[in-house]
């Protein structure tokens, strides 16, 4: 005789071969391929889908909408759910949130995030572009190419949202592999450009598909004998005592973090430790940083947006400043290494401003030392300047 419990293991079992054959059903995306057309056919960097409004898209920094009904939560669950990969379905259902990259049919990669808001579904997709940048194409001030020519070390490059950190990163990483036969191993959730291989050999480990996590692709990557490690972000202690200890033992690590400058970069690492870590963290970042880099992008003077940066190269004096947390002197100490490659904020900004790409107030808007920049505005000479380019 058949028991009740029997038959509820019996429908419980039932319930997940169906979910798990629905993943692997055929994809119904067309809705959501019809929005990224529209993204790409006006120049857009990302589609927003939020719930009481219709689509819409940033250009050029500018969010607008698209023509088309409000949206419902519903709506967007059921035209984003179909364009993730298995593991990104089931993070979703778990915890309301995932990232996975999708790549339409007519072309073209792009970054998912589905997320909750108000108890309803919604998705920021960012287009991604077809070919990793060059880094001539930034328009970043040319020492930002010495980070390259580093033989190990962590870099970690800085900004808020979307101010393009993982776009420069890249564009680092195509200098290397276009110009040097190295092992380079990127670790990215999702993966944003792909890499082909020039002189370099070039794996790019996916978080979720290739490995579960940060920890564990960056424990296997320096198993690999890699010459350059890319950590798409370092989100907790674990990851970032790891590529610590990768830059300190021979390899180029390049990583990420959503800071505004030098200072809160560094202090980032340090404070994500409990505070009787913090010390000998310090003391760790103090030897194993060789760069410290942060950017914005602004509005460019007649549209679009152009990328503000600056750059630490890390020196004796500020591994000093480090080990002491005296990170209030680090802004010194970029002027102090300027011969090195070093540059302010204020000095790309000015530079800009001279180049005639940025206007002075949005300059002054975004400066933190406005005296400074005032003054080369007014009294350095463009030819004395470490950051001349050409326009």
């Amino acid at each position: 005789m058949i028991s009740p419990d029997d038959d509820e293991r019996d429908l419980d079992r039932l319930v997940s071969e169906l979910n798990a054959s629905d993943l692997h059903a055929p994809r119904d995306v067309a809705k959501l391929q019809a929005w990224l057309a529209a993204l790409r056919a006006a120049g857009g960097s990302d589609l927003y889908l939020v719930a009481g409004v219709p689509p819409s898209i940033r250009v050029n920094g500018v969010v607008r909408s698209l023509t088309g009904a409000l949206l419902d939560g519903d709506e967007i669950e059921e035209s984003i759910l179909p364009a993730l990969p298995p593991h990104a379905v089931e993070r979703y259902r778990r915890s309301g949130a995932a990232d996975a990259s999708f790549r339409r049919d007519a072309g073209g990669r792009f970054r998912i995030n589905l997320h909750r808001e108000r108890g309803r579904a919604a998705a920021s997709i960012r287009a991604l572009p077809l070919h990793p940048p060059q880094l001539g194409e930034l328009a970043l001030p040319p020492s930002v190419e010495a980070l390259t020519r580093l033989p190990y070390g962590l870099v970690l490059v800085g900004g808020p949202t979307g101010s393009g950190k993982s776009t420069t990163v890249a564009a680092l990483v195509d200098a290397i592999n276009r110009r040097d036969a190295k092992h380079i191993v990127t670790i990215e959730d999702p993966i944003e450009y792909e890499h082909p291989h020039h002189r370099s050999i070039v794996e790019q480990v996916e978080i979720g598909i290739d490995a579960p996590d940060f920890v564990t692709a960056l424990r296997s990557a320096v198993r690999q004998s890699p010459d350059v490690i890319v950590v798409g972000e370092m989100r907790d202690p674990e990851t970032m005592r790891m590529a610590l200890a990768a830059g300190e033992t021979g390899h180029l690590v390049f990583s990420t973090l959503h800071t505004s400058d030098v200072a809160s970069t560094i202090s980032r690492v340090s404070d994500a430790f409990p505070p009787e870590r913090q010390t000998s963290i310090r003391q760790e970042l103090s030897m194993a940083l060789a760069a410290v880099m942060t950017q914005a992008l602004l509005p460019k003077a007649g549209g679009g947006r152009i990328p503000a940066a600056e750059l630490l190269m890390v020196g004796y004096g500020a591994r000093q400043h480090i080990r002491k947390n005296a990170l209030q002197h680090l802004h010194q100490e970029i002027t102090i290494t300027r011969g090195n490659g070093s540059f302010t904020f204020e000095e790309c900004l000015a530079q800009l401003v001279r180049r005639g790409v940025l206007n002075s107030e949005d300059a002054r808007a975004r400066s933190v030392h406005r005296d400074e920049l005032d003054g080369l505005l007014t009294a350095l000479p463009a030819a004395r300047s470490p950051l001349r380019a050409e326009p």
